[in-house]
């Protein structure tokens, strides 16, 4: 017991405080959401993405993604302290103070947004501060504690990515990029349902109206299978409007097989784990899937 508590009562540390506020970036979450962004980027373009755009854009779109988790860390500090998966976060453990944390959401968000306005262009700045209200307060704050399709309705947010990066090289919008927003959409839900599975117990006992929790375990597996099928077809969108070459087709549809192959074994065949097992595969899923844009991009372009 001393242990912690003397680990708790002295964030000023320096290095305990600067992984404290890392974490609260949810760097990995970011990473991914940074990979979507590059690939956005170089798909906007026949050749080389401008230094400029690409360097600019990528931290300012980082910040700002990181400043979106920061206030979902500071919003749902009083459920986090309460479920095993994030009980351990900065807030809960006294890391990092409420104002200290508002302040550095604040400032990161902030950065950010000039960084997009200065040296990219308005459009993606904008766009960009579009996407932290959404997940930050039309999601965190309200959707998520308000209906069973909180993670639907807010899963535009975090499907923006590729767009951003698109903008944020031309300076416009475009329906290709609108596709790979509608990629993202649609692996949002089975991707995060299999986790509210895997935490049903949590979810219920913190109010928060998940649809595990609302609507039953079977009920959500059949939805997860089903928005596989949906999302195997959005993968192809890209290869119907000549975006893609075989390579992409290829290693879409062995993905999207994958994905729905799991999703059929979590619900008519579900082992121990099964849940957890579908959420991260769905990671995979969505890392490879953007690697093999890019990949095929400049194979074929």
């Amino acid at each position: 017991m001393p242990k912690p508590i003397a680990l708790s009562s002295s964030p000023s540390t320096p290095l305990i405080q600067w992984r404290a506020y890392y974490e609260m970036t949810k760097p990995k979450v970011v990473a991914l959401m940074l990979l979507t962004v590059l690939v956005g980027m170089c798909l906007a373009v026949p050749g080389a993405v401008p230094v400029q755009p690409l360097i600019a854009g990528m931290v300012g779109i980082g910040m700002m993604a990181g400043s979106a988790a920061a206030y979902n860390h500071l919003i749902d500090r009083r459920i986090d302290a309460l479920m095993a998966r994030t009980y351990n976060r900065p807030l809960p453990k006294g890391r990092v103070s409420i104002a200290k944390a508002l302040t550095f959401a604040s400032l990161l968000g902030v950065l950010g947004f000039v960084i997009l306005y200065a040296l990219v262009n308005p459009l993606t700045a904008w766009l960009t501060f579009a996407s932290l209200i959404g997940y930050a307060v039309i999601y965190t704050a309200y959707l998520k504690r308000a209906t069973p399709q909180n993670i639907v309705v807010g899963g535009l947010a975090g499907a923006m990515p590729p767009l951003l990066g698109w903008t944020a090289v031309t300076g416009e919008f475009h329906g290709n990029a609108l596709l790979l927003v509608i990629i993202i959409f649609a692996w949002t839900p089975p991707h995060f349902w299999a986790l509210a599975i895997h935490r049903k117990a949590e979810y219920a006992k913190v109010d928060i109206p998940m649809l595990p929790v609302t609507h039953g375990v079977e009920f959500t597996k059949t939805c997860i299978f089903l928005y596989t099928v949906l999302l195997a077809i959005a993968c192809l969108l890209p290869v119907l409007v000549g975006m893609c070459g075989p390579l992409y087709l290829v290693s879409s549809t062995m993905l999207s097989a994958g994905f729905i192959y799991k999703a059929w074994q979590l619900k008519f065949h579900e082992q121990s784990g099964m849940a957890m097992k579908v959420f991260k595969f769905s990671i995979y899923h969505l890392m490879l899937l953007f690697i093999a844009l890019l990949v095929d991009h400049y194979l074929w372009a």
